[in-house]
């Protein structure tokens, strides 16, 4: 008789707030065969205030490889699996998304159980434009791809989210400010905790903010998107092809990152976007 394979929970947690832990949260902790977290320390310390005593195991980036394809077969084996994160949920911006996918193509049910998200607090909470948003996380930490992305996104409409840490909040929103040029911005600390705050305001005006007043807490940081900021509403696709990178440029963007982004963005060859800012400085 083959075994029916158990299902794999995805389990968020509270981001600050004990209270917004979910009882449907609760139960299926108590009831799975086993918890798979990313620091086994600080989700015991969770189970432990709700009187959990299902077994703990630890996934986390360091050990995905090998311990993913475990999970998997205890999932096959027939035991249901919860997979949590050390606040929020599991899968964004850590490694259960890598987990979900194994268990998809294995053929496993996988199951949400809603709750607590920073990116969704903050952005909703923000004052700015919540119809239209791209998740970002957090930026790469090598210099390329970071600068690489930042470029990509200067021309998007759409409203962006950001992680930060406190270390790294006021490089990131510099490096922001010089691509994005003066965008309307809120920084949200310490979501659901004692000390919660939104600094609103622009991009400039959030990097002098943390200047006078050292940062604390993890952020979650909101931008408004290109076309909040557009005086005339001229769409991306209608600004000349060789304004638009010369725009990029202006805002700090290298040449060659601006030329990539604008290729990308018009679906063009990069060296059609080469040629047409060569041409236009010859005749200059």
């Amino acid at each position: 008789m083959i075994e029916k394979p158990g299902t794999l929970y995805l389990c968020a947690t509270p981001i600050g707030n004990l209270e917004d832990m979910t009882y449907r949260g609760v139960r299926v902790l108590s009831e799975v065969a086993v918890i798979a977290a990313e620091d086994t320390r600080h989700t015991r310390k969770l189970l432990s205030h709700f009187d959990i005593h299902t077994r703990l195991i630890s996934y986390h980036e360091h050990n995905k490889i090998e311990r993913g394809p475990e999970i998997i077969e205890r999932l096959l084996a027939g035991d249901d699996v919860a997979i949590v994160s050390d606040a929020g949920l599991p899968g964004i911006s850590d490694p259960g998304s890598d987990l979900v996918a194994l268990a998809v193509q294995a053929g496993i049910t996988v199951v949400p159980l809603p709750g607590a998200n920073a990116a969704l607090s903050a952005l909703v909470c923000s004052g700015l434009d919540t119809s239209l948003f791209s998740f970002i996380g957090f930026l790469p930490k090598h210099k390329k791809k970071r600068r690489e992305l930042i470029a990509s996104l200067v021309m998007s409409s759409y409203t962006m989210v950001f992680y930060e840490s406190p270390h790294q909040i006021k490089k990131t929103l510099a490096e922001l400010s010089q691509a994005f040029g003066e965008r309307q911005a809120v920084a949200a600390r310490e979501l659901t905790k004692k000390f919660e705050e939104f600094i609103r305001g622009t991009l400039e005006s959030l990097g002098q903010h943390f200047s006078e007043c050292e940062p604390r807490g993890e952020f979650t940081l909101i931008v408004a998107g290109q076309s909040a900021e557009r005086a005339e509403g001229v769409a991306p696709s209608q600004v000349p092809l060789v304004d638009a990178v010369m725009a990029l440029i202006e805002m700090g963007i290298n040449k060659k990152d601006a030329i990539k982004t604008i290729a990308q963005e018009r679906g063009l060859p990069k060296r059609d976007v080469y040629q047409a800012v060569l041409e236009k400085s010859d005749e200059s």
